[in-house]
């Protein structure tokens, strides 16, 4: 066996020295990322060394008939003089799959990547969006790169191929808001993140826009001007609404609601680490089949912030998730992060504080759309 080591700046760059020196059959044992030049240890440039090998298989001595030793002929000639079209789609593979493989470790360095997949990535990082779901989408995109017949034409393709990954990270769960299949729609989530004006938002649609007969509850017993605003939103509407301090209260409620269409309840907000919180509302509602829960989030928030809302709601039936305060940033990764997380589709995203007109119903592509820069949410 023929062992040789190879230092290059780049992997492609590598793969081009093993396969003048050592021919298409080489393989690829160990690569690793390397400090060159530079003086007492400054100034130094980043390199690969890979380690390649070469085994000739020697054709096997075999008894047979004449035409089967035609035949082997044949097929060793087949395979000592390759065409350069398969000596191409073998060294592509071998590159391909090398690179694959240095980004599921997470230590590939930009300059080994294609320049456009490089961009995507510093795109996607930008947008805030995690090293898990951008090392899964540089893999995909290396993939379709790697299948085109020119780079001019991968290049040409790698926004369409962008989108495509990014709609299939999505969870496949319905988008988009309330269907009015069920009777009660319910929004939960910590205090600060908008729930009183969204509900005021979702209950004006319903009433203007889609004529359903409407009702409101609210649990939010904890703040007074929450209670107020909320009447003054149902007075505008002419929607009855009813305040339920205990599970007997949200029952009346309920039996006086029996014939209205949908009944939209608003949960008190509370600080999202405290464990009781959860406690009191499991305490106040019965979550059944009939009740929609829509977990609220600030796209404000921090992502670490969010991950621990989700995880202190675990044990409540959420449907779906409805994200706020769009208005009030740039940033939207955090949404695709905690979505591809949770696997929960998205009901609608809010604008501003405008009753009825700051909310928007999803789809998937409007969300894509929105991370990348361009659409209707943009």
């Amino acid at each position: 066996m023929k062992i040789k080591k190879y230092i290059a700046p780049t992997m492609p760059e590598a793969m081009r020295k093993i396969r003048n020196d050592l021919g298409s059959n080489a393989v690829i044992l160990n690569s690793k990322e390397i400090r060159t030049g530079g003086i007492l240890g400054f100034f130094t440039k980043p390199s690969l060394e890979v380690v390649a090998a070469l085994d000739p298989e020697p054709v096997q001595k075999m008894q047979h008939k004449e035409e089967d030793r035609t035949f082997v002929r044949d097929q060793t000639w087949r395979k000592s003089e390759p065409n350069n079209s398969e000596i191409k789609n073998k060294s592509i593979g071998v590159e391909m799959e090398h690179l694959i493989k240095m980004l599921s470790n997470q230590n590939v360095e930009a300059n080994h990547l294609p320049k456009e997949i490089v961009r995507v990535e510093s795109i996607l990082e930008e947008r805030g969006i995690n090293r898990e779901i951008r090392a899964d989408v540089s893999k995909k995109l290396l993939r379709m790169w790697y299948k085109q017949d020119s780079e001019q034409v991968a290049s040409r393709s790698i926004n369409k191929w962008l989108k495509e990954i990014l709609l299939e990270l999505l969870p496949n769960e319905e988008f988009g808001g309330f269907k009015y299949d069920k009777k009660f729609l319910n929004l939960i989530g910590p205090t600060g993140v908008g729930k009183t004006t969204t509900i005021a938002k979702i209950a004006a649609d319903a009433v203007l826009n889609k004529q359903k007969k409407a009702a409101m509850i609210t649990t939010d017993t904890y703040r007074i001007a929450a209670i107020d605003q909320l009447k003054t939103y149902a007075e505008l509407l002419n929607v009855p609404l009813e305040v339920a301090y205990n599970r007997d209260d949200f029952k009346k409620a309920q039996e006086q609601f029996k014939d209205y269409d949908v009944i939209l309840v608003d949960s008190a907000g509370r600080n999202f680490k405290n464990a009781q919180y959860v406690t009191d509302l499991e305490n106040v509602y019965q979550f059944d089949e009939d009740m929609e829960n829509y977990l609220v989030l600030s796209l404000t928030s921090k992502y670490s912030d969010m991950a621990e809302i989700v995880k202190q709601f675990e044990h409540v039936p959420i449907s779906k998730l409805l994200f706020t305060k769009k208005d009030e940033t740039d940033s939207f990764g955090d949404m695709l992060n905690i979505t591809y997380e949770t696997g929960l589709p998205i009901a609608y995203i809010t604008i501003g504080q405008n009753v009825p007109d700051d909310i928007n119903e999803v789809t998937p592509q409007q969300i894509v759309d929105l991370l990348i820069g361009d659409g209707p949410l943009a």
